[in-house]
């Protein structure tokens, strides 16, 4: 049966036009039950029960979390629920189609749209909505009809007007939470989401009596009020980030203003979450406030500055400014950063928060409700409410809570339990939250993933060798350096002296795209990670390790499929040319940086293998002076290596990681390759190429560092990248350490480098700040890297071997990628160092030790030290905490100093300090490091 489904549409241009579309209605669409006797039961997936349920779309929006519980089995999902969750929420979409995969569950999707008898029109004058809900309604009608006796077919909704609906229509229906009460499991009620209306009357855990319910937050603005302010200038859109080391503060990131907007305290941000797009009105200038001049203590458990991993860039240093909620901070005057308040929240970026409930005392009665309080391990996220019949079992174990709403009479947001994950305190536990935290996906490779993959063993077929557009290059002396114990080697490496003088270097990559191939499932998966996770004792990887660790593998003496940027070069490491392929290499070794390093270093070695190490290391000294003359920074970070017990996994011992000529001399090559590709995709592809920018820091991230710089009598200049970088050669102090910590310092002031689609910047902004270069992609690590997958496809293209797809000539689809890529490129930085935490944490334990540290500020109550052995940083207090005032010290911000009024001590910025580093418990199941200074 065919019926035509016409409706109106605007094209970019502005053109309104009808659009008319064919809809095909069928009566052989099957019901999905294991025991229906009239339809066809091969695919079917429900089996016989007492009840089978039908969701509507708000359901499967807000209740996700309870859908996934194995608890709930034979549901029904209609087709026009399914295409209404995917346009309303694709992480919910693709979480409903993880269940309907999974035959165990029992879920069945049924095309109600296209059944004769499920399929309705819309009325006149029914918005799309209710016309929708009818369209559930009748499906559900249907499915009992067809079904008799043989089960009854339950609706769940919460939506009211749809509920009345259904039982005037004599349809079994259930509210979400009367339906679970059903089911005799008390236990999933601590699953339910509770919509806003829901939560506005329930008692406030810090005051449970109703008269006490005042007004906390003010209400949001409404969305026409918002749109014409923005249009105005009267109010201010960006995205919220809240400070991860002071999480009373947060900044708004605003093209109309020029500038961050500083939020302060939690009224300001007004029920805003880190990551939600809000909406900013300015406050008068004379309520601005300046820097916090104090170590920032605890408030509520919530605003401690803790001791933790030094910070790499300005997106993680703890910028400590003022609190005004927590009334702590002492203030230096005016401040320039303008002062702003949340009035409305545009979209929201709640998420699944992982952490423990606060200790309380255990309600009375085995399944009695408690009102308890959900502390996250994400300390930028605000307490939430939870209701739970599980507090005892849940009090001393790491849980996973989802937010449903926030009301402005509620000092907290609301939200309900989701899963445990296991004891505080057990390694694997706190490592699993930290996955769950940073959203990193660790779940094994699905079938359909895994069955993308050639079959092992693999070889290169003998078709390859004589393909025109791959070339044998099997006889070059290709050899890899890595570091220890490296499984997933991805490039390579040759240097060839040839006859005319000059050489043939060549870094070869290795051809992932031979084997992930667009839109397939390994594809989509590859893009939706987006690149592999290093923790301290494992690594959640990408791709599949039969890809990883074998097929593309660079391993020695065997052959494998290579992408090439091959340079001929002069012995001053002058680029003749260029040339990119795809080839077959046969690598002769792989080398450690140390086995490397070694071979370089021993005059008695004279092989062929160590000639070619030494010839490429005396040209990348030379292309590495010359990055550095064109204003390339020579930075560091505090980088540490932990030794790990091979059966506990715990560590056994950490150090500072140590960087070799060998290090340098891979990633001189490995920037060479990536600057040729990129101008190679570029002249191709200028509207769409995959790039990588450092974006310039502004002057005010530098302050930090002018200010320490001064106080002990350097002078830097940040005009430029050159001009940094020869001002930082000359900050040379009376020890060797003093250079390595003044660029540790700079390398907190700068940004962080993100992917981008060239058509959506000016070539001025694509430049690289920190390499000072002009242009710079990803080419060098496909195992690793989706981002380099994408350049590999680009690069195929623009040499006229592969066609590209369709999706990568779009640059709003390109856009999509990059912005995926950079979220996930950062969630993997802040696992790693959130793993360098939990093992220094770990290694501290019941081992107080004493270290040397480095102050690197000074505030008005006590110092901040880093510890280079272990790259740790945090407060050490001269003031005593519960006076927040001393008569023993005279602190000079200033100057960076401070001194001892009997004059027996003083301390400058940079001085060097003995410190005693130790874990406590100022909370049970609480632990952290704290800093002690020693005479």
């Amino acid at each position: 049966m065919l019926k035509n489904k016409a409706f109106v549409k605007k094209n970019r241009g502005g053109r309104v036009f009808k659009v008319v579309r064919e809809h095909y209605l069928r009566d052989d669409i099957p019901c999905g039950a294991t025991f229906c006797s009239s339809c066809d039961t091969s695919t079917a997936n429900l089996v016989a029960a007492d009840r089978l349920v039908v969701v509507d779309t708000n359901v499967v929006l807000h209740q996700m979390d309870l859908l996934e519980n194995p608890a709930f089995r034979n549901v029904i999902i209609l087709s026009v629920v399914l295409e209404e969750v995917k346009n309303k929420n694709l992480s919910a979409y693709n979480r409903l189609r993880n269940i309907c995969a999974n035959r165990s569950r029992q879920f069945f999707v049924f095309s109600n749209e296209h059944h004769r008898e499920t399929y309705i029109k819309a009325m006149a004058s029914e918005s799309v909505n209710d016309r929708n809900d009818r369209a559930i309604r009748v499906a559900t009608q249907w499915f009992q009809k067809h079904l008799g006796d043989a089960c009854t077919v339950v609706l769940l909704t919460n939506d009211l007007d749809n509920r009345t609906k259904a039982n005037a229509e004599g349809i079994n229906v259930f509210s979400v939470d009367h339906f679970v009460q059903s089911l005799g499991k008390p236990e999933l009620l601590d699953l339910v989401a509770r919509s806003e209306s829901e939560n506005a009357t329930p008692m406030e855990i810090e005051d449970s009596r109703p008269s006490k319910r005042k007004i906390i937050y003010s209400e949001h603005k409404p969305m026409s009020e918002i749109t014409a302010g923005i249009h105005q200038g009267i109010y201010h859109q960006g995205k919220l980030r809240v400070n991860r080391y002071n999480p009373f503060q947060a900044y708004v990131g605003s093209e109309s203003v020029g500038d961050e907007i500083l939020v302060q305290g939690r009224l300001n941000m007004n029920r805003a979450f880190d990551g939600d797009v809000v909406v900013v009105e300015l406050l008068p200038h004379e309520s601005w406030q300046g820097d916090m001049t104090m170590i920032a203590e605890e408030e509520d458990g919530d605003g401690d500055e803790r001791v933790g991993l030094a910070p790499d860039t300005s997106d993680e240093a703890a910028v400590n400014k003022a609190d005004e909620a927590s009334e702590k901070a002492t203030t230096s005057g005016g401040s320039s950063r303008p002062n702003g308040r949340v009035i409305g929240i545009i979209k929201r970026n709640w998420r699944a928060y992982c952490g423990s409930l606060e200790p309380m005392t255990t309600p009375a009665g085995a399944g009695s409700v408690a009102n308890a309080l959900f502390v996250s391990a994400d300390r930028r996220i605000p307490k939430i409410r939870i209701q739970t019949r599980q507090f005892g079992n849940l009090v001393d174990k790491r849980i996973v809570v989802s937010v449903d709403s926030w009301d402005l009479n509620s000092r907290y947001p609301s939200g309900h339990y989701v899963k445990t994950v296991g004891k505080i305190g057990d390694r694997n536990t706190e490592s699993e939250v930290l996955l769950i935290e940073n959203d990193i996906n660790n779940r094994p490779f699905s079938d359909q993933v895994l069955a993308c993959l050639p079959p092992l063993p693999w070889s290169v077929p003998a078709e390859a060798l004589h393909d025109p557009h791959r070339e044998d290059l099997r006889n070059l002396r290709v050899f890899s350096v890595d570091p220890i114990g490296c499984k997933d080697i991805d490039d390579a490496l040759h240097c060839t002296l040839l006859p005319t003088g000059n050489y043939q270097v060549g870094v070869h990559i290795a051809d992932v795209t031979s084997f992930v191939h667009p839109g397939t499932p390994l594809d989509i998966e590859a893009r939706e990670r987006g690149t592999s996770v290093y923790l301290v004792e494992r690594r959640i990887d990408m791709l599949p390790k039969p890809l990883t660790e074998d097929v593309c593998s660079l391993r020695a003496d065997v052959e494998r499929f290579v992408f090439s940027v091959i340079w001929e070069m002069s012995s001053e490491a002058d680029i003749i040319s260029v040339r990119f392929t795809k080839g077959v290499i046969k690598s002769s070794a792989a080398l450690s940086y140390v086995e490397a390093q070694a071979r370089m270093d021993d005059s008695r070695m004279s092989d062929p293998l160590t000639t070619d190490l030494r010839n490429m290391n005396r040209l990348a000294k030379v292309l590495r002076q010359r990055r550095i003359e064109r204003g390339a920074l020579t930075l560091a970070s505090p980088e540490v290596k932990f030794e790990i017990d091979t059966e506990t996994h715990n560590p056994l011992d950490v150090g500072m990681y140590q960087v070799r000529e060998s290090n340098h001399m891979v990633e001189e090559f490995m920037l060479l390759a990536n600057i040729s590709v990129a101008k190679k995709i570029l002249s191709s592809f200028p509207v769409f190429s995959l790039l990588r920018r450092h974006p310039t820091p502004t002057p005010k991230m530098f302050e930090p560092l002018l200010k320490i710089a001064s106080a002990v009598g350097i002078k830097l200049d940040i005009t430029s990248s050159m001009t940094l970088a020869n001002t930082l050669d000359l900050a040379v102090g009376d020890d060797p350490y003093f250079n390595k910590l003044i660029r540790i310092l700079a390398t907190r002031c700068m940004t962080q480098a993100v992917y981008f689609c060239s058509g959506e910047l000016s070539p001025p902004e694509f430049q690289h700040y920190g390499l000072a270069s002009a242009i710079y992609t990803h080419f060098t690590s496909p195992i690793r890297r989706y981002a380099d997958v994408i350049v590999h496809r680009l690069l195929a293209a623009a040499l006229d071997l592969e066609k590209l797809s369709p999706s990568l000539r779009d640059k709003s689809e390109v856009t999509k990628i990059a912005d995926n890529l950079n979220y996930r490129h950062r969630n993997a930085q802040m696992a790693g160092r959130a793993s360098v935490e939990l093992h220094t944490l770990i290694f501290f334990r019941n081992r107080p030790t004493d270290a040397d540290a480095r102050i690197v500020q000074i505030r008005s109550n006590g110092l901040i030290v880093f510890v280079p052995k272990y790259g740790i940083e945090g407060p050490v207090f001269l003031v005593d905490k519960a006076s927040k005032s001393s008569t023993n010290w005279i602190m000079n911000e200033e100057q960076q100093c401070a001194n001892a009024r009997d004059g027996s001590t003083k301390y400058k910025v940079l001085d060097s300090v003995k410190i005693r580093i130790q874990v406590v418990e100022p909370q049970p199941n609480r632990p952290k490091l704290e800093l002690t200074l020693l005479a």
